[in-house]
């Protein structure tokens, strides 16, 4: 019995060490903090004139996430972060705010501790502080993290079928580090080329984006979204995000006895009053002398909703087109909330109702 008892207690003594291993590299996968970005270059600002950065970070982890203390490495910058747990699967942010009361390049540090790993996780902003600091906002309205622009939206308006477009987009560096500006996803039938290819802080340049419609198969509204780049290789990003929409106009034949659209009104005025939905009516005639087709109904934004009674209408007929404004998600929108209407009106092929909401 004796001999039998050591044998079980041996064996136990050889499988604990494997177990134990067996579950090490759960502990370790359920202790996981996830940065986008280590490292985040805000570029230039005055003196005195504090600047953020804002540090996007998930629990990767088997369990909940608590940040334990976030430590600056000087007094001139201040923290902001999560107190309470964080949930598995959630994004989170923390940010450090740089005073900006000293001259020159600056390179700011925290240190992270929490219980989702086992060593310290570092975080670092750069930029550099001028005495006078030249206000682009004028000339460059938009930013795309330190590389500025005079636009975030690129439309190309009554095209053609075979016909060729370019928009030009004015850029400049606005970082501490020289950038090679590129654009990301662009479809088949959008080109960019950008000039010059790279550019030293404080410098300015120019994409020119080419049209080509000959590759659009569809009449009508087209969009997709585009990414301002600062460096080749550079991860898509949600901040760096540009719309594109190209409107296609079908080919018109002269009739002798032509349809003719007419409306009640191409702006609708919405007033939510409070709630989150609101509705109006635009009314739509056929004056001409043969029948309407309405071969195209689409948005240029989310957050609305449409409703066309009849695509055809006999001579001397009409139809309501209901429209409906959601605020909740108007307010994500970056520009004007529109209907586009495509005819076979030789006169009217194309019609944009204009939705003010508020």
């Amino acid at each position: 019995m004796e001999y039998i008892i050591n044998k079980v207690i041996g064996i136990g003594k050889r499988v604990l060490p494997f177990c134990l291993f067996a579950f090490l590299p759960l502990q370790i996968q359920a202790q996981r903090l996830s940065v986008a970005n280590t490292t985040i270059d805000v570029g230039r600002t005055g003196y005195e004139m504090p600047v953020t950065a804002t540090f996007e970070m998930r629990n990767k982890g088997l369990r909940k996430l608590l940040i334990l203390d976030v430590k600056p490495d000087c007094y001139c910058t201040k923290i902001e972060y999560p107190c309470g747990e964080i949930g598995v699967g959630d994004k989170f942010t923390i940010s450090m705010t740089y005073d900006a009361r000293q001259l020159g390049h600056f390179n700011k540090q925290a240190t992270v501790l929490s219980n989702g790993s086992k060593e310290p996780v570092y975080l670092t902003m750069t930029g550099i502080v001028l005495a006078e600091l030249k206000d682009y906002s004028g000339t460059y309205p938009h930013d795309f993290h330190n590389l500025l622009s005079t636009a975030n939206e690129l439309e190309f308006d009554n095209v053609n079928k075979g016909e060729e477009r370019t928009f030009e987009m004015l850029i400049m560096n606005n970082g501490t580090k020289k950038m090679q500006p590129n654009v990301l996803h662009l479809p088949s039938y959008l080109s960019a080329k950008v000039s010059p290819e790279h550019l030293s802080p404080g410098q300015s340049g120019k994409i020119l984006f080419t049209l080509h419609s000959d590759k659009i198969h569809n009449y009508g509204l087209t969009q997709t979204k585009v990414y301002l780049a600062q460096q080749l290789g550079e991860k898509v990003k949600s901040e760096t995000e540009m719309g594109v929409s190209v409107v296609l106009l079908p080919p018109v034949t002269p009739m002798e006895k032509a349809p003719q659209l007419t409306l009640s009104d191409t702006t609708l005025n919405l007033t939510f009053g409070g709630k989150d939905k609101k509705s109006g009516e635009i009314t739509l005639y056929n004056t001409g002398l043969s029948r309407l087709d309405f071969t195209s109904l689409q948005m240029f934004t989310s957050g609305l909703k449409v409703e066309l009674g009849k695509r055809r209408l006999a001579p001397g007929e009409q139809t309501k087109l209901k429209i409906t404004a959601i605020a909740s998600e108007l307010k994500k929108v970056r520009t004007q909330p529109r209907v586009l209407l495509i005819t076979n009106d030789p006169q009217r092929s194309k019609v944009v109702i204009t939705i003010n909401a508020h």
